[in-house]
């Protein structure tokens, strides 16, 4: 995919946006995933493994994001946890939809919906 395929992804669903930002500081399993955007969120975001790996599966097809081949951890035994990877479009896209987001914030706060800190 190209750089301008990014824009025709947006805006991305939430639970897609959320799985990107968990990734974008370190190659995650699943459940780390989903304890990092509780976490990020203050638990307001709580993704069931349903959503998750429903998420991931389109992500992977789309290049969002790579599965490892290999855990990043050389302590873990835990064969069964497959890892996964920012991939370069997929931080281009989260970029382009990081920049969306706070196009509508800054339109919010013209128009006096939230309030200028």
């Amino acid at each position: 995919m190209t750089g301008s395929d990014s824009e025709s992804l947006l805006p991305l669903p939430v639970a897609v946006f959320h799985i990107l930002v968990a990734l974008a500081d370190r190659d995650r399993h699943g459940y780390s995933i989903m304890q990092d955007i509780g976490t990020r969120t203050g638990g307001k975001v709580q993704l069931s493994a349903g959503t998750l790996y429903s998420s991931i599966r389109r992500m992977l097809e789309q290049g969002l994001i790579e599965e490892l081949a290999e855990s990043p951890d050389a302590t873990s035994s835990d064969q069964r946890r497959r890892y996964y990877r920012l991939s370069r479009f997929g931080r281009r896209t989260a970029r382009a939809e990081a920049e969306r987001m706070n196009s509508l914030l800054s339109q919010a706060r013209a128009t006096g919906l939230v309030p200028l800190k």
